[in-house]
This record gives structure tokens, sequence and C-alpha cells, in this order.
């Protein structure tokens, strides 16, 4: 595991983007971040666990909503400073706003966004929110 974590190039902050996606249909659901235990953490455990850099703390994605992510590959990129994850998403939604990707908001030829998909849980129901 030593060798993998310096083959990779984190930032000043100790961090690097990690891009995760689909294992069976390539789909890219979302793009986190990770430090040296970040990393260490999913390849021991094959859950998909990052750093929070507004909490400042680890999170194993899917501990709030169950929408786990299992690790079936993990890739790192020719320069060694973004990573690619790909994950069997379990529950379905990747996103926290109940869509299943992060990358539901769509830039048409005329210049205007459109919502694509549709999601598939209620934040406030999952997260138990309060306004």
């Amino acid at each position: 595991m030593d060798t993998i974590i310096k083959s990779l190039k984190f930032d000043e902050k100790g961090l690097i983007p990690a891009v995760v996606q689909d294992w069976k249909d390539n789909a890219v659901l979302m793009v986190a971040y990770m430090n040296k235990e970040a990393v260490k953490r999913t390849l021991k455990t094959k859950k998909a666990t990052f750093w929070s850099r507004s909490r400042q703390s680890f999170w194993v994605k899917g501990e709030s909503s169950g929408n786990i992510q299992k690790v079936k590959e993990f890739y790192y990129d020719c320069d060694g400073d973004c990573i690619l994850i790909k994950v069997q998403q379990i529950g379905g939604a990747a996103c926290h706003t109940g869509h299943r990707s992060c990358f539901f908001t769509k830039v048409t030829s005329a210049g205007n966004t459109k919502t694509v998909g549709k999601k598939l849980f209620d934040p406030e129901k999952v997260y138990k929110k309060t306004k």
C-alpha cells in the first residue's frame, strides 16, 4: 500500500481528486477528495472513503444515506495526480441531492441548463434535515 501512496501526488493541502464511476455502465457518479489515510482506508475496506473539505473529517460514502459504494477497481492516472474508483453503487443514488449522479445539470446548446435524470430519494427524509 505504501508503494501506491508514494506513486500519488497530493496537493499542498494533502488532497487528491477522486472520480467515482459505476463499474458496470461507466457513468460518472461523483468527484470527491482523498488524503493518504482515505486512500489507505478505501483500499483496505473496499468502501469508498473520502476526506470532507467542509467538515474536515473522513466520510464513508453511504454511512448516512445507505447509498454505499463498494470498490471494485482502483486506478490512478499517468501523472499520479488523480484517482479513478470504479464502484458498485448500492442504493442507487450517489448524490446527496437524491440523484444517481452528481452530474445531473446539463448545459444545452442554447446556453441554458436542464436537469437530467430523476431523483431516486428525497434528501429531506434520508438525511432528516429540518428547515
